[in-house]
């Protein structure tokens, strides 16, 4: 079972300043926001529940069950986070790319405009003539 099927399953719920959230809504959020509503803030609020369960016992004999939970609340949001910032750095080179190519279409029309210049008046005449 992926982690993604867990959490699903389980109906997992993320804290956030806005409520309790659903891993789906987890898509939704901004990477970091000032507002403290982003998929950073709620990495660290899950991974301070997980500190917070993770706090060693002198006593205890068994491992507490939240902390499986929590391990994996946190690896989706994780996950959810790494398959962001990849969206995030193609989106921006596929922008970078569009605007090398409309520098290049406008070098090259500028290129163009000079040979056309440059061309005597039966050379412009017979070129229309032709169209």
């Amino acid at each position: 079972m992926t982690i993604f099927e867990k959490a699903t399953r389980e109906k997992f719920r993320y804290p956030s300043a806005k409520g309790l959230l659903t891993t789906e809504q987890l898509w939704e959020l901004p990477l970091t926001a000032k507002s403290g509503f982003s998929l950073d803030d709620v990495a660290k609020a899950v991974n301070a529940e997980l500190k917070a369960v993770d706090t060693e016992s002198f006593v205890a004999t068994e491992a507490n069950p939240a902390k499986a939970i929590l391990e994996t609340k946190l690896e989706v949001v994780k996950r959810v986070i790494a398959v962001r910032l990849a969206e995030d750095q193609a989106a921006k080179a596929a922008a970078a790319k569009k605007l090398e190519k409309e520098k290049l279409i406008a070098v090259l029309g500028r290129k163009q405009d000079a040979v056309l210049e440059n061309l005597t008046e039966a050379e412009l005449l017979a070129r229309i003539n032709n169209l």
